[in-house]
């Protein structure tokens, strides 16, 4: 058995092959460029991509997106890459000095979908907050800000494989219900 999990994300690919290997499915990926609606959640983003490219390739697909919130500004959402993109992280920073809160979370979306529409979808969220100062070299941007709750380094001082627990539930609660599915 096979999946599609439509990313170019290297991470996201390597969160998603850890789970489903144990489950032994296969995830192929799909690097085609789907166009990205705007949406006011990660949920809307990732279902619609997931649902398209199902129909498309008229196999099981999945897609996962993911927002940062910050919760004094309740913002950047699903636009964080836009942000990001335009916020260096001392910038950030700053904007964030008046609020004296620096945490938030990140929400994360992952839906799997049908050739036929069907959908099965799945969110939580991850805290974190932000270090007072740029940290790590593993990663640019706000990676070198952003240190997940009860941790000490930023996201841009250790390596993803340390942290892979952190972004592949939605991907264990989708190989779960696929296992089920087939019983």
């Amino acid at each position: 058995m096979f999946i599609y999990l439509v990313t170019r994300n290297p991470g996201k690919l390597f969160a998603a092959k850890h789970i489903f290997d144990v489950y032994d499915i296969e995830i192929k990926s799909v690097e085609k460029d789907y166009p990205e609606i705007q949406g006011d959640t990660s949920l809307e983003i990732a279902r619609f991509t997931a649902r398209q490219a199902a129909k498309e390739l008229n196999h099981p697909t999945i897609r996962e997106d993911h927002s940062l919130f910050l919760n004094a500004i309740e913002f950047p959402g699903p636009y964080t890459s836009y942000f990001e993109k335009r916020i260096f992280p001392s910038e950030l920073l700053k904007m964030l000095d008046e609020f004296n809160d620096r945490e938030g979370f990140f929400e994360i979306a992952t839906v799997y979908a049908e050739p036929n529409g069907f959908t099965q979808e799945y969110t939580y969220q991850v805290p974190f907050e932000l270090a007072g100062e740029e940290r790590g070299t593993l990663q640019s941007g706000w990676a070198r800000l952003i240190m997940l709750k009860g941790e000490t380094r930023t996201l841009a001082e250790y390596p993803e494989p340390e942290r892979i627990k952190i972004w592949d539930r939605n991907y264990e609660d989708i190989a779960k219900y696929l296992q089920a599915k087939k019983m």
